[in-house]
């Protein structure tokens, strides 16, 4: 373990992110999709569908799943896995929720 470990960078409020809705964060490895779920639920995955590179962020929020808007590949928000027959996984990045706050883990960023 390193002094980086348990580091945590906050990037807004949960107000920031309509329900069903996502945000962008800029990183220096790659775009990052958060999203928001309808049961107030948080989730962090590169912003990039495993099949051709899609903007998951751009995607329709459903369940705990988001559905890429290039091939309608449906994306597992806990897991960034591919769901059904497709195969693949988003890279998912650890994500929580403290006192209304956003806070992503650091040096889990890509």
């Amino acid at each position: 373990m390193n002094a980086f470990t348990d580091h945590w960078l906050d990037i807004g409020s949960l107000d920031d992110i309509p329900p069903r809705g996502a945000r962008v964060v800029r990183a220096a490895g790659g775009d990052i999709a958060v999203f928001r779920t309808a049961d107030d639920r948080i989730f962090a995955l590169r912003d990039q569908c495993p099949h051709k590179g899609g903007p998951l962020s751009q995607g329709i929020v459903h369940d705990h799943g988001v559905t890429c808007p290039l091939h309608n590949w449906v994306i597992d928000l806990d897991s960034g896995r591919a769901r059904g027959p497709d195969e693949g996984c988003a890279h998912a990045i650890p994500v929580r929720l403290e006192n209304g706050r956003i806070q992503l883990r650091y040096p889990a960023l890509p």
